[in-house]
C-alpha cells in the first residue's frame, strides 16, 4: 500500500525533519487516506501502475559500485566517494566520520557495512556521496538509480538512499529520497520528492510504503527510483510503489548518496550501539533511447 503524506519541514544541516514527534508518529502509523498515483491528476494508463515490474532491459548501466573495495576520501577529489554531503552539512544526531581504519566503513565479500556507534558521549556514523562540492564525481540527469541493502532496526536509526544536486546561482535544488527508514516503525518506509529554494522545500510529495514488519532488517531488498520526462517512479524490489508527474527540476543532474543517520526528528534513546547498515551495491542506469542505444 502507498499513501501520499503532508509536506516536510527543513532542518538546519541540509536535510529535513518531520513535523515533530506527534506528526511523525501519525505519518508512519498510517492514519492517512490512500490516494493513488501521487500529485496531480494523471490520465488512466499514462502513469506506471502500482505493482508493475521494472523493465530493466530498457536501460543501460552507467555507474556500478559492487563494494569489492571502497574508494573513499573525506572530501575528494580523486576518489569515487566522499564521506560528507557536498555542501558540508551533517544532519541528524550522529556525526559522519572521515574514512579511517577504525571508522564507520567496512567492506567484506562484496558487502559494505556502515556502522554507527556511540563513542565518548557522541554518536558517529557514515555517509557516502558520489559527487563533491565542485560536482566532480558521478552525476546523471534522469535514469534509474538503485541500491540493494539490508537495514538496521530499533529506535533512533535513520538509514537512507537519496539523490542530491549542486545547482548554483540561486537555482532550485531537487532532492529525491528513495528510502528513509525509521527503525521504530518497522512496517513502513518513506519516499519523498523535494524542490529546495532558499533553504525551504517549495514542492514535492512524501509517500509511506508499507512492508511486512521488520522485513527490511531481515533480508536484502532493492530500493530504486526511475526519472524520465513524464514521471518520477519509486520501486521496491523492482515493483512500482509510488509515482508522480516529473517537475522540470527533477531532470537536473543528480548524484546518489547512502548514509546511516540517527534521529531525524525522533528520539534516539535506546538506540543500539553498534547499529549496522549493509549495502550490496549501488547502480545507476540510463534509458537506452536517451543513451542513443
Amino acid at each position: 500500500m502507498m499513501e501520499v503524506l503532508p509536506k516536510l519541514a527543513p532542518v538546519p544541516g541540509g536535510r529535513h525533519r518531520r513535523f515533530g514527534l506527534g506528526g511523525l508518529a501519525v505519518l508512519l502509523a498510517g492514519a492517512f487516506l490512500v490516494t493513488g498515483a501521487g500529485r496531480g491528476d494523471v490520465a488512466a494508463g499514462a502513469a506506471p501502475r502500482l505493482g508493475e515490474a521494472l523493465a530493466l532491459e530498457r536501460f543501460t548501466l552507467t555507474f556500478e559500485e559492487n563494494f569489492d573495495e571502497l574508494d573513499v576520501s573525506a572530501w575528494g577529489p580523486g576518489t569515487r566517494w566522499i564521506a560528507h554531503t557536498p555542501w558540508a552539512g551533517d544532519f541528524g544526531d550522529a556525526v559522519f566520520r572521515d574514512p579511517q581504519p577504525d571508522g564507520p566503513f567496512h567492506v567484506e565479500a562484496g558487502i559494505l557495512t556502515i556502522e554507527m556507534r556511540e563513542h565518548e558521549g557522541r554518536w558517529e556514523s557514515g555517509l557516502l556521496s558520489a559527487a563533491d562540492s565542485a560536482s566532480r564525481g558521478f552525476l546523471q540527469s534522469g535514469g534509474y538509480f538503485e541500491m540493494r541493502a539490508r537495514l538496521p532496526g530499533g529506535p533512533g536509526v535513520w538509514p537512507a538512499f537519496w539523490l542530491g544536486s549542486n545547482a548554483q546561482g540561486g537555482r532550485p535544488n531537487p532532492e529525491i529520497d528513495v528510502l528513509e527508514y525509521y527503525g521504530q516503525f518497522p512496517d513502513a518506509y518513506l519516499a519523498t520528492t523535494h524542490v529546495w529554494q532558499d533553504g525551504k522545500s517549495q514542492a514535492g510529495e512524501t509517500y509511506r510504503v508499507d512492508v511486512p514488519a521488520h522485513s527490511l532488517e531481515q533480508e536484502f531488498h532493492t530500493f530504486g527510483v526511475a526519472i524520465d520526462r513524464d514521471f518520477v517512479t519509486f520501486y521496491l524490489d523492482r515493483k512500482v510503489v509510488a509515482t508522480e508527474p516529473t517537475r522540470a527540476e527533477y531532470l537536473q543532474p543528480m548524484f546518489p548518496m547512502v548514509n546511516l543517520a540517527a534521529g531525524g526528528g525522533w528520539p534516539i534513546e535506546g538506540m543500539k550501539s553498534p547499529s549496522r547498515m549493509q549495502v550490496d551495491y549501488v547502480r545507476v542506469y540510463r534509458a537506452k533511447d536517451e543513451a542513443g542505444s
